[in-house]
């Protein structure tokens, strides 16, 4: 690699956490999705993964005790990250027997889906009734596409959105369910040796820059109008579907 390459690559890896981070920040998610495959450009994709992990944590731990870490919501969620659990190891097994580019391209189809269906005003609702019979459900399914994917926080996101939270409700549930799932992948990383010291200082610096994007991009969240907020996060859905769908079929 040049000289001038290698001046860059770190301006570049800067650049892509920064945006993520900020992106976060406003609508609660979104770091890994679009993190991962920018700074993938410059480095290897496993260590992309592994080196956005530390940041993820940090900043969705931030999230939630910013919202006063409601107990409510660890007892609300507890099942579905139980199932959401079960659902990681038999996806992983599933990885196996189908390709990920097919796995790739159901999840964007299901998203794309989704978000025409809340435009037409015909989105699934789940009343609070059924909610404790669709969350292991639903727990069960974010862990088989996290295991196919590596994104289980999709299904996430469109789950809270069914269940019709409330804008605080829903920024601290997100976080709170990002930071169990990425605390079992960062074990993970660390137990199969992905998490060289090398990795961890860079993952560590990276936190630093995260955090800058972050905290803009809080100061956007507080200033949208929980119908704003909700538009942000099914047009995030929507760029995030189609684009996901355009990668699988090339």
């Amino acid at each position: 690699m040049s000289s001038y390459a290698l001046g860059v690559a770190p301006i570049l890896a800067a650049s892509a956490v920064l945006l993520s981070a900020f992106i976060k920040g406003a609508i609660s998610f979104g770091f890994p999705t679009l993190g991962t495959p920018l700074l993938s450009l410059v480095m290897d994709v496993k260590a992309a993964v592994v080196v956005l992990i530390v940041p993820n944590i940090v900043m969705d731990s931030i999230q939630f005790v910013r919202r006063g870490a409601p107990l409510a919501t660890v007892r609300r969620f507890a099942v579905l990250l139980a199932f959401g659990g079960v659902g990681t190891v038999v996806g992983t097994r599933l990885l196996v027997a189908l390709s990920s580019r097919a796995a790739t391209i159901v999840l964007g189809g299901f998203i794309l889906v989704f978000v025409v269906l809340a435009v037409a005003g015909a989105a699934p609702r789940v009343s609070p009734r059924w909610e404790p019979w669709c969350s292991p459900a639903a727990g069960l399914l974010a862990g088989i596409v996290g295991g196919l994917t590596n994104v289980p926080g999709t299904p996430l996101v469109l789950y809270f959105h069914a269940l019709g939270l409330g804008k605080d409700e829903f920024v601290s549930s997100v976080a709170f369910t990002f930071v169990v799932y990425k605390l079992v992948q960062l074990g993970a990383v660390a137990y199969y040796g992905l998490l060289s010291p090398v990795r961890f200082g860079l993952s560590l610096v990276l936190t630093l820059v995260a955090l800058v994007g972050f905290a803009l991009g809080l100061k956007v969240q507080d200033r949208l109008e929980p119908r704003v907020f909700n538009r942000a996060i099914l047009g995030f859905l929507a760029a995030l579907g189609a684009w996901l769908m355009l990668r699988s079929l090339r």
